[in-house]
């Protein structure tokens, strides 16, 4: 080898080295900031117990293991009151400097069984949020131009940009959901995507956007009581569908595709949280604190303005 093409070589290792150290101290950022209460002593020990309901990389959970019902030392609804109403102020004061900050992104997930409560987490945790620096997308069945793509293009689409706040109500997972469950996909190809679909998070986490993922925990039983509820209540009998009764079928065959989709997916760069749903209070407060602890970590500033304002007058 010339020594012209050696030094070539070695400026290329060089640059090689740095790009895989910088990609390093991302995905070192990103975990710390996924798992806040590393950062934010003074919030130790968190309550709720956030911690405890991300599930680690590695582990293996069993849903029929986790206690829907969950909601440690509160009993009703006034016992989170002021604690919620807290949470969601933090949430929207440091969703306002991530905005202005516009250097960095969030996407949540959330996904659940039927009735498990996506519509109303977007609705209680996210009041007073600044709409301009949130956009929600729910997904439903692919379009022809969706499908005529691969699996993850029409998500893609809808990642966030920087300084903004994304919500998925149904997101890519669909995909390694409702696919095996109805068998639309043979199961040599959706066994594939759950390392797509952490390849895909992890280059997410690489362009500044942090994910975290929810799974709104219900009971069977609290299903049905959901249901009727809406069967009953003339105002909410607009979201009852004849869908729902077919699809309460497939409980078990959806809560194993869940089970594993969670145990697949769940990184130290994009983690899934296992949140007890029954009670859709207790559920609120900790999304709120999760979300809000996140972004406490990540620590957005306001820019400094762009010109010294020390001296201006106003005529």
């Amino acid at each position: 080898m010339s020594k012209s093409n050696k030094k070539k070589h070695k400026i290329s290792a060089t640059e090689a080295s740095a790009t895989q150290q910088a990609a390093a101290n991302a995905k070192t950022e990103i975990t710390q900031q996924v798992a806040p209460e590393t950062l934010l002593s003074n919030h130790q020990p968190p309550q709720p117990n956030y911690p405890s309901y991300r599930v680690k990389p590695g582990e293996r959970i069993s849903l029929a293991e986790i206690d829907p019902n969950q909601s440690e030392d509160y009993q009703t609804k006034k016992d989170i009151k002021k604690k919620l109403k807290r949470e969601k102020k933090r949430l929207a004061t440091l969703q306002e400097r991530f905005y202005a900050e516009n250097k960095r992104s969030l996407l949540i997930v959330l996904q659940s069984m039927d009735t498990g409560g996506k519509d109303g987490t977007i609705k209680h945790v996210f009041q007073g949020i600044n709409p301009q620096g949130c956009r929600v997308w729910s997904f439903k069945m692919p379009s022809q131009e969706e499908a005529s793509h691969d699996f993850l293009w029409r998500y893609h689409q809808r990642a966030p940009k920087q300084g903004m706040i994304t919500i998925f109500n149904r997101s890519h997972y669909e995909d390694v959901l409702i696919v095996r469950v109805k068998n639309l996909v043979p199961e040599e190809d959706w066994r594939k995507r759950y390392d797509t679909i952490n390849q895909f998070e992890q280059m997410l986490t690489l362009d500044n956007i942090t994910v975290i993922k929810f799974f709104l925990h219900i009971s069977k039983d609290e299903q049905k009581w959901r249901l009727e509820r809406r069967l009953k209540n003339m105002d909410k009998r607009w979201k009852f569908s004849k869908n729902d009764i077919q699809e309460r079928k497939y409980w078990d065959e959806y809560q194993a595709a869940f089970e594993e989709a969670i145990n697949n997916c769940s990184t130290e760069y994009a983690p899934w949280y296992v949140i007890p749903a029954n009670k859709k209070w207790y559920r609120n407060l900790a999304i709120a604190r999760i979300l809000a602890d996140t972004l406490a970590a990540m620590n957005p500033q306001f820019p400094e303005p762009e010109l010294d304002l020390d001296n201006i007058i106003i005529q």
